[in-house]
């Protein structure tokens, strides 16, 4: 799934032909960058990439006062057919991708499990910090934003949430997880 394909294909679909800058201003007009993936910087690169796979094409070119020309694209049969499997996966696939912190989890240092209560408390400060500036950037982009809109970020404040949850109930867990460490390590498992 290609959050920036789904993003231009969507764009140049319901809003008719656009050049990169008109896509990289309604990406930030439509404040993307809050709960996609999508990197403005690589919008550019897409933009090849999806004219060389026939699924956008230069509908012309302009040139507006001493601004360099620029290529205007529509999306073509073939984009809209991509872009309906595009959406299609968006709305059926669950992504959770795996966190290195699980690992780490499972592969703790036995000479430094002193450590690991003030490690994890960074943590859920970090998780806790990053939940209140959620919340907060919900609450300024609360008035512009479309239904749709407002529940994306009520989603992500509730997957931050969610973090916070269990890395609280992880450090309650952390002297049970010492202690079976230590027994591993006694046992010669380490």
């Amino acid at each position: 799934m290609s959050s920036i394909r789904l993003f231009v294909l969507g764009s140049l679909d319901a809003r008719g032909p656009m050049h990169g800058h008109q896509l990289r201003l309604l990406a930030e007009q439509e404040r993307i960058h809050l709960w996609t993936d999508v990197s403005v910087g690589s919008l550019y690169g897409t933009l090849k990439r999806l004219a060389a796979d026939g699924l956008i094409e230069e509908v012309r070119v302009e040139r507006e006062g001493a601004y360099p020309e620029r290529q205007v694209f529509g999306i073509t049969a073939d984009g809209r057919r991509a872009l309906e499997a595009l959406r299609v996966d968006g709305l059926t696939t669950v992504v959770f991708r795996p966190d290195p912190f699980d690992l780490a989890m499972t592969r703790l240092d036995p000479e430094r499990l002193d450590e690991l209560e003030a490690l994890i408390s960074d943590r859920v400060a970090a998780l806790r910090a990053r939940l209140a500036d959620q919340q907060q950037m919900n609450l300024r982009a609360d008035p512009y934003l479309t239904v749709s809109e407002k529940w994306v970020m009520q989603h992500r404040t509730d997957r931050i949430r969610a973090e916070v949850e269990s890395h609280e109930r992880l450090l309650l867990d952390i002297p049970r997880i010492i202690a079976d460490e230590l027994a591993r390590k006694a046992q010669g498992h380490d």
